[in-house]
């Protein structure tokens, strides 16, 4: 019983969780959103919804809807997810400054060494 408590309060545990929940609310603002602008686009060329597009006989006009939500929904994501979180990482979480390397390390250890001969 103590394996099933350690794993429902693992801290992965309850951050996957939260993570899904914040996902599925961002989904549904993302979804809106992505609604406005083909409504916009919609209204720029009287045509709100591609699905009845067709090109030689060829219904191409749902491809269309799914690559234009596509687009929006990477936009959003890389501007209002990735954007930040990559700035915020790189403020808090300063990357270490890099050290001598190994071969370095060791052609210094080398001439000491040889010095000390």
């Amino acid at each position: 019983m103590s394996g099933f408590k350690n794993f429902l309060l693992r801290g992965n545990l309850i951050e996957l969780a939260v993570a899904f929940i914040m996902a599925t609310a961002f989904a549904a603002v993302v979804t809106e959103f992505t609604n406005l602008i083909m409504s916009l686009i919609g209204k720029l060329g009287d045509q709100p919804d591609f699905s009845k597009l067709t090109a030689g006989g060829v219904n191409i006009g749902l491809f269309i809807n799914a690559l234009v939500a596509f687009v929006i929904l990477a936009a959003v994501v890389y501007f209002f997810v990735v954007v930040p979180y990559t700035k915020a990482k790189e403020r808090y979480f300063p990357a270490e400054a890099a050290g001598p390397s190994e071969v370095e390390l060791l052609t210094e250890i080398r001439d000491s060494l040889a010095n000390r001969a």
